[in-house]
């Protein structure tokens, strides 16, 4: 009897390597994380009804627990984010990222 492959195997690591690498984008890549996680628990529950048919469930679980090390990033990061508009606001937050980009701007113009 020839192994099949689980379903959704490379969608599920892509997915959850992308919210790893993708978490300081204020914590939007956390639909990557849980959409990875959930279709890893998915492929389990698959490979939990017969075991010997599978033979990628090593890449499942490896895209499981990356996709749960992206969530927590992307939690952190979403607390962060939410934290620092909480206490300073969005208008300061602005106003100082504005001023930061005006003085990159200064600072690295070419001369003419």
């Amino acid at each position: 009897m020839e192994k099949k492959k689980l379903p959704n195997s490379r969608l599920i690591y892509v997915l959850a390597m992308s919210s790893c690498f993708l978490f300081w984008f204020g914590g939007f890549p956390i639909i990557f994380a849980f959409t990875s996680y959930y279709l890893a628990r998915k492929s389990e529950r698959i490979y939990l009804q017969n075991p010997e048919a599978y033979d990628n469930s090593k890449k499942i679980k490896k895209g499981k627990i990356i996709a749960i090390i992206g969530l927590i990033l992307n939690l952190v990061i979403l607390g962060i984010t939410i934290w620092t508009l909480a206490t300073i606001g969005w208008d300061a937050w602005s106003e100082e990222f504005v001023r930061r980009w005006n003085e990159g701007l200064e600072n690295n113009s070419y001369s003419r």
